[in-house]
This record gives C-alpha cells, sequence and structure tokens, in this order.
C-alpha cells in the first residue's frame, strides 16, 4: 500500500492510502503545497486535483480518515466536532470520498493555524 506524509510545521501525519480512484489522483499529483483552512476542529486545503463523489462518500468520519471534499477540491480532515457535529461525531461540511487512513492520533491537528502551509509528499 502507497504511503505519504502529510505536515504542516511541526505536525506530521503518515498516511496510507486506499485503492481509489480519488486517492490515485491526488497521489499523481504529489509532491503539493497548499494553505490551511479550519472549521472547527477540522483542518481542510485546497489541492490541484478534481473528483468524482465516490459511492461511498459520507459526511460522518472517523478519526484517521482522511476525506476528499469534491465541491471545494479540497482535502479535509476531522479531527472532533465542527459547527454541524451532532453530539461528538466529526462531521464534515458534505458528504466527502475517503481516499486515505491514519493510525497517528489526528488530534495533533489541533496546533495548526489557518494560513499555514501544508504539504502533501509520497513515502514510497
Amino acid at each position: 500500500m502507497k504511503k505519504i506524509k502529510i505536515t504542516s510545521g511541526t505536525t506530521e501525519l503518515v498516511v496510507t492510502l486506499l485503492d481509489t480512484p480519488t486517492a490515485a489522483a491526488i497521489y499523481d499529483k504529489l509532491p503539493i503545497q497548499s494553505m490551511v483552512q479550519t472549521w472547527g476542529e477540522e483542518v481542510y486545503f485546497e489541492v490541484p486535483v478534481k473528483a468524482s463523489r465516490e459511492a461511498n462518500a459520507k459526511d460522518v468520519v472517523a478519526p484517521g480518515e482522511i476525506a476528499f471534499w469534491v465541491e471545494g477540491n479540497c482535502v479535509a480532515i476531522g479531527f472532533g466536532r465542527t459547527p454541524i457535529s451532532q453530539g461528538d461525531e466529526i462531521r464534515l461540511a458534505a458528504k466527502t470520498n475517503i481516499w486515505a487512513i491514519t493510525q497517528d492520533d489526528v488530534k495533533k491537528l489541533a496546533a495548526v493555524r489557518p494560513g499555514q502551509k501544508i504539504r502533501i509528499e509520497k513515502l514510497d
């Protein structure tokens, strides 16, 4: 399985790609550098990738699932509550494609600030 690294400042996630069209499209564009935006306890950032919504797209994600927001051409990583969460769920703004997972603690993304640079690069 292909692995990538997502880095912003001193925060780093090692991520394993899933076998999806979105994962392949993002991997083919690496390395990517962008600027972080936040929405509640979610980090998201634009990438030069366009993808269609996949059949298993969802808006409530589990910690460690790395999403792609089709309408915004953005990678989205939820690590806690967003303004539309119900209870303790991680609810993103729209149904997203889950294209990768990480075993790292996504809560460390709380240290990442809007406007900070973020980079995705291949590990293998």
